[in-house]
């Protein structure tokens, strides 16, 4: 066989193989779904933001952000291989790798890996001024809605209950609804207040403050002393939302981006590489992402690190 007609065949071949199985960079894309919370709360920016940074910094990425009902929801479909990364409140994912069913999980989720703790969410409960709401005890014979059904606010609510004396049946109606249902009740008059488990700023608290005068509540230190950790007091600082003038003490607890032990070790490292690189790019699409740094990603985890995740923080010094 000549030499050009050699060629010709193996060109021939490797046209052939292309057609048949893609391009050695199609054969490796990894598909990343990145699992979310409602479109008016703080995870849907953010989880947008995130697939992006995926999308345009890890070769092969394909990115795709779904909407849900938030921390449990996500953490169910992560252990279902439903989804590659997601947003967690740190006392559901507690709960969930000690397989807690009281809360809307099946058993133990042993596949959750965590990737990074990121930002606190502040638990704030928001009332109409016309209420007269303006303690945790004041809720007595009001609506409230709480968030969707076993979602991660609703299980803040929960403990924020229980740790101040008080039972959903004090309420004259508890309300299971996202962000959005609940401020549109409020607008209308049909709901005296909301607690909303979120990042600072929250678009729909905002959206309430702007069109109608509302009182923030507060959550006590002492109140959120009895629950404990991975509960902490801290301050949501005047002027957060319209009409806010005080600050306002309530309690927070971490967000974890959180992963499956069955991922590859390299896509995660990307993951992570790329969080970290474009930070910028997370700020711009909320502020609550200024609280995020790589000093205080591997702190108070309450499951283990993917080694993905690991080997990054390792070569940066972070462990």
């Amino acid at each position: 066989m000549s030499f050009v007609r050699s060629r010709i065949v193996v060109a021939g071949v490797v046209a052939a193989s292309t057609a048949l199985f893609g391009t050695a960079s199609q054969a490796a894309d990894q598909f990343i779904n990145v699992l979310t919370g409602g479109t008016s709360g703080v995870y849907y920016p953010l989880g947008v933001a995130l697939s992006t940074i995926y999308g345009n910094n890890i070769p092969g990425a394909r990115t795709q952000v779904q909407s849900t009902k938030a921390s449990v929801e996500n953490l169910n479909l992560l252990q279902q291989g439903k989804g590659e990364i997601a947003f967690a409140l740190g006392d559901s994912v507690k709960l969930a790798w000690e397989g807690n069913t009281e809360v809307g999980f099946p058993g133990k989720l042993d596949k959750l890996r965590a990737v990074a703790a990121i930002y606190s969410n502040y638990v704030q409960v928001v009332a109409t001024k016309e209420s007269g709401v303006t303690t945790l005890a004041d809720l007595k014979g009001h609506s409230l809605s709480v968030g969707a059904p076993k979602s991660g606010t609703e299980l803040n609510a929960r403990a924020i209950f229980e740790a101040a004396g008080l039972k959903y049946d004090d309420l004259s109606r508890a309300e299971y609804l996202p962000f959005g249902e609940s401020v549109e009740l409020m607008k209308n008059r049909q709901l005296d207040a909301t607690l909303q488990s979120a990042g600072l700023g929250v678009a729909s608290i905002r959206d309430l403050a702007t069109s109608i005068p509302i009182q923030m509540v507060a959550v006590p230190a002492d109140v959120v002393e009895k629950i404990g950790a991975p509960y902490t007091s801290k301050m949501i600082p005047a002027g957060t939302y319209e009409g806010q003038t005080a600050d306002v003490p309530t309690a927070a607890i971490t967000n974890i981006l959180v992963t499956r032990a069955d991922l590859d070790d390299e896509t995660v490292y990307q993951m992570t590489k790329a969080l970290f690189e474009h930070l910028d790019d997370m700020v711009a699409a909320h502020a609550a992402a200024k609280a995020i740094s790589i000093d205080t990603a591997t702190q108070g985890l309450p499951i283990p690190l993917h080694p993905g995740a690991e080997k990054y923080y390792k070569e940066k010094g972070a462990m």
